[in-house]
């Protein structure tokens, strides 16, 4: 007769039955949040780019409100959700995408943190977004056919108004943001939308979040790379790509010393090409699976 298990599992009270029901409840909330919390909106590419990666940008919100402009940012002082200034008598919203406190439903948070700076006064600060049941839809918030202007920055002084005279330790953290902040570009062509370029030092990137199914990116990536297509030309490799809020961001690795302007034609004509790659509508062949196989080993996933 074999041992009872009647006592086998983990005791109410131990840190094994503390574990277990943490992964149980982590698993369950990543279960539960929208696979692709942008989807519906034009903006989505922009925003995901926004949200996860570009060090320092602004765009207006396409939203109205009596008397307030709201502008969406990449990152706020201290990560807040949100915060209300006034300069030269006129009242002004952010709300940060790179925050440090968040819910599952980043879309809801951005939702919320967007009711809260219509309304908040100057000078107030939201630490947090507060999501609950009558949080409306991002979709109901913004304009949904609104594509965005985005400004782009090369350090983050723009977080100073510009009559305001900061305080020392103000000054301190606005500089030491100016330090670690990587240039970036957003590439302006013809049929290219979010695709941002960025120099890391010893080499540089482009980044583009497509906006099609990750499945269809992935093949069509890999079509391309059977052909000897899937690069940006002389000076350029597919370093890998990554997936994030349901989309797919291909990667690829650049000469830095060629200005970000230089890679809009090149991307422009990647563009066409994966464009007509995606029209596919045959099996893959056997080098085109082994393409794919390999593309998926240089995958990664950020939530």
């Amino acid at each position: 007769m074999g041992k009872s298990k009647r006592n086998s599992g983990p005791k109410q009270d131990s840190n094994r039955a503390a574990k277990l029901a943490q992964r149980e409840a982590e698993r369950a909330s990543i279960e539960s949040a929208p696979t692709r919390p942008f989807e519906g909106l034009a903006a989505e590419c922009d925003l995901v780019a926004l949200r996860e990666f570009v060090p320092s940008a602004t765009a207006t919100a396409p939203i109205t409100v009596d008397g307030r402009t709201i502008t969406l940012a990449t990152v706020l002082p201290g990560a807040v959700a949100a915060l209300v200034r006034e300069e030269a008598g006129t009242v002004e919203g952010f709300v940060g995408l790179q925050v440090q406190t968040q819910s599952k439903d980043v879309a809801a948070d951005i939702s919320s943190a967007l009711g809260w700076v219509s309304t908040a006064p100057a000078g107030e600060s939201l630490e947090a977004a507060k999501v609950d049941e009558n949080t409306p839809a991002l979709t109901d918030v913004l304009d949904a056919s609104a594509l965005l202007e985005i400004t782009v920055h090369q350090d983050f002084n723009w977080w100073i108004p510009e009559s305001a005279t900061p305080a020392a330790d103000v000054v301190a953290t606005v500089e030491r943001a100016n330090q670690a902040i990587m240039p970036s570009a957003r590439i302006e062509a013809d049929g290219v939308v979010a695709a941002w370029w960025v120099d890391a030092g010893d080499k540089a990137h482009i980044r583009w979040v497509r906006p099609e199914s990750e499945d269809d990116v992935m093949l069509a990536l890999a079509r391309l790379h059977a052909a000897g297509d899937l690069h940006l030309g002389e000076g350029s490799r597919y370093a890998g790509s990554f997936r994030t809020h349901g989309l797919l961001v291909p990667v690829f690795d650049l000469d830095p010393e060629m200005h970000p302007t230089e890679w809009a034609a090149p991307t422009k004509e990647f563009g066409e090409k994966l464009s007509e790659a995606l029209a596919v509508d045959a099996p893959l062949t056997a080098a085109q699976l082994r393409s794919r196989d390999g593309l998926r080993g240089r995958q990664v996933t950020l939530r």
